[in-house]
């Protein structure tokens, strides 16, 4: 390694070898050296990028996640696009956002083409060569050979044709972390940072938001216990963000958490938001559902203490579409510049060395 940039700073590219590009620092002294063009990304590109980080700032928090291991960040929801940020260890993001994408399929391997081993010469005695026969001729076809290969798999009645292989999907979340950068993560490499006291009664779905409803005071335990609302998933890839929706409140008595409120088998989408209702002391939260005629609705529910109502059913019209991030990998070589046209033939054959035995 003979240097290293930061996401966002320029660089001019040199040359391009298969997956590889030589790029050269725009820095003094500049530093030249090879690097992969799954880390490079176009001026259209990081036009691109901005344009959703700035979009993606407005879109509210679905809850925070952890990662366990460092976590590449990539721009688009693909495992071929670039990733220019790495989420370290232990780190902390927004979910903003979630998609479905296929799995790009990698092409298989070119055959190796292996030379034989040379064989030493061996002294043999002449022999005359084998005599070959010519195959026997096959027997002439029936005249009714049509009639006689009848009945064929695809006449038989109730022949269906096989069902193509389905495509592997991927389940896509869209976060952001504590400088504004977004990007595109595995969902399932990320950990809601729900409470383990809530996060057990999951059942081994995958929570996909959460969100406080207000606070409980437990006086023999001198704590304070929010309550909570959580979404999850029972499925991975699936065109929506939620199939179930539960409201978690804390008992005084048991000093624990309980159910207040549970909605199963939903086909429910982002975004997932409290709000305050005018004039009345009770929490809300909102959510986008789809209903039994196919439309989607906003369903606002009132909490106060263990009783969960819904006050508010209205028609939901999604927003415009998160901006996309184009897919592309053209580096092109800058032009070289005028001095080196005016290099003497001894510094152009220095240059035309040190290139030769990099390669």
């Amino acid at each position: 390694m003979v240097g290293a940039v930061k996401h966002g700073d320029k660089l001019e590219v040199l040359e391009t070898r298969r997956r590889f590009v030589l790029v050269r620092t725009t820095t003094t002294p500049p530093v030249e050296g090879w690097t992969d063009a799954n880390v490079l990304l176009t001026p259209r590109q990081m036009d691109d990028l901005r344009r959703l980080a700035a979009f993606a700032a407005k879109l509210p928090s679905e809850g925070k996640a952890t990662v366990f291991d460092a976590l590449n960040m990539h721009a688009e929801p693909s495992r071929q696009s670039p990733s220019f940020f790495q989420i370290p260890e232990s780190g902390s993001v927004d979910v903003i956002g979630h998609k479905v994408a296929p799995r790009a399929v990698a092409p298989p391997p070119a055959p190796v083409h292996r030379a034989s081993a040379s064989r030493k010469k061996t002294k043999t005695s002449k022999r005359p060569p084998p005599l070959v026969l010519d195959p026997p001729k096959p027997p002439p076809l029936p005249a009714n050979w049509e009639l006689l290969s009848r009945p064929r798999l695809t006449d038989l009645p109730g022949y269906e044709p096989p069902l193509s292989k389905p495509v592997s999907i991927d389940d896509w979340s869209l976060v952001r972390d504590k400088d504004g950068k977004v990007g595109w993560v595995l969902s399932r490499m990320l950990v809601m940072s729900i409470p383990d006291e809530v996060a057990q009664y999951a059942e081994g779905h995958r929570i996909t938001s959460y969100m406080p409803l207000g606070e409980v005071f437990d006086k023999e335990k001198n704590q304070v216990k929010p309550n909570w609302l959580w979404t999850t998933a029972s499925t991975n890839a699936a065109p929506y963000e939620f199939d179930s929706f539960r409201v978690f409140v804390w008992s005084i008595k048991r000093h624990r958490y309980e159910t207040a409120y549970i909605e199963r088998n939903v086909q429910g989408y982002y975004p997932v938001v409290t709000k305050a209702i005018p004039g009345a002391d009770d929490k809300a939260f909102s959510l986008v559902l789809r209903d039994k005629d196919g439309r989607l609705y906003q369903k606002t529910y009132a909490f106060n203490g263990y009783r969960v109502r819904m006050v508010s059913k209205t028609p939901y019209q999604p927003g415009p579409p998160l901006p996309e991030v184009h897919a592309e990998h053209n580096f092109d070589p800058v032009a070289p510049p005028d001095t080196e046209t005016k290099m003497s033939w001894t510094t152009r054959l220095r240059e035309f060395s040190k290139r030769w035995l990099r390669r």
